[in-house]
């Protein structure tokens, strides 16, 4: 793990950071029906769309206050995780980790509530983010991590812990871009917005069978129903491309190449900014 051999992470951090990302920001790929599709969230990609688009960093956007002292249930530690590892992935790409020492201070906490800290190189994570060339490591080091997190959760029973996490994750991804493009209306982010409505439908499904755990989770899924509900008229159109030949640790591989175009009113956009907003900050506001 990160914790047992940090500088063999470190080492191996370029190609291990291209293998993270590309495999949407280190979430299981084993073939479980919990699997994330292809056009989930990543804080990385999200970063990268934004200082792509000429966007800032901004502190403002972070929810610095998450106090994991307040939280006394599975579910807000889960979930409000996710949300400051999304926080963390956005930092880190803007090498700006060292300006929220909060955020990792809290990680700590909620990863220790949840037993999962082994999966977590803290000293390692705060050296790197006070060291800004070394991204390619910081980063290895928080996806690979958060990685770990997510395969033990659902090795040991504990998928639900899986899916609240993964709900942060994409749920603070979903907020940080609609805070952005109301500042910043780039194309490409409201695209984005507009695709995860694919992402949404599979995240419901993947919360389903947890609704009735608890009032908490049945809040949950009556909420993400709410959001979808933003979403019903909105249009994703694919465009098939020519096939691609890709190259990789086992051979060359050819896969089909697509195009989406988001058929989306604003009016329609800021429904789903509103409903984001409400559905992340109902579940920071214990904080």
């Amino acid at each position: 793990s990160c914790r047992n051999n940090p500088q063999k992470a470190a080492d191996s951090s370029s190609a291990s950071v291209e293998s993270l990302t590309s495999n949407e920001s280190g979430f299981s790929s084993s073939g479980s029906k919990d699997e994330l599709p292809v056009n989930y969230f990543s804080p990385v990609e999200i970063a990268d769309l934004f200082q792509r688009a000429g966007v800032p960093f901004s502190k403002d956007y972070l929810a610095s206050q998450v106090d994991p002292k307040v939280l006394t249930t599975s579910f807000d530690k889960a979930v409000n995780l996710g949300i400051l590892c999304a926080d963390l992935g956005y930092m880190n790409m803007y090498e700006m980790t060292g300006s929220s020492p909060d955020i990792i201070t809290s990680i700590k906490k909620l990863s220790e509530d949840l037993r999962v800290d082994q999966f977590f190189d803290f000293d390692a994570i705060t050296r790197l983010s006070l060291n800004k060339s070394n991204l390619d490591s910081l980063l290895f080091l928080s996806l690979s991590s958060y990685s770990h997190v997510d395969n033990y959760m659902r090795e040991n029973d504990l998928g639900h812990l899986s899916v609240l996490m993964m709900t942060g994750v994409w749920l603070e991804g979903q907020y940080l871009t609609t805070r952005v493009v109301e500042n910043y209306p780039d194309q490409r982010l409201k695209d984005r917005i507009g695709e995860q409505k694919m992402f949404l439908d599979h995240l419901i499904e993947t919360t389903r069978p947890y609704c009735g755990n608890d009032s908490q989770f049945t809040r949950l899924c009556n909420d993400l129903s709410e959001l979808s509900n933003k979403y019903k008229d909105v249009k994703i159109l694919y465009t098939r491309g020519e096939p691609v030949a890709i190259k990789d640790g086992k051979g060359l591989t050819v896969k089909q190449t697509e195009t989406s175009n988001v058929v989306m009113s604003q009016e329609q956009l800021a429904q789903i900014i509103e409903a984001s907003a409400n559905l992340r900050n109902n579940l920071i506001k214990k904080n």
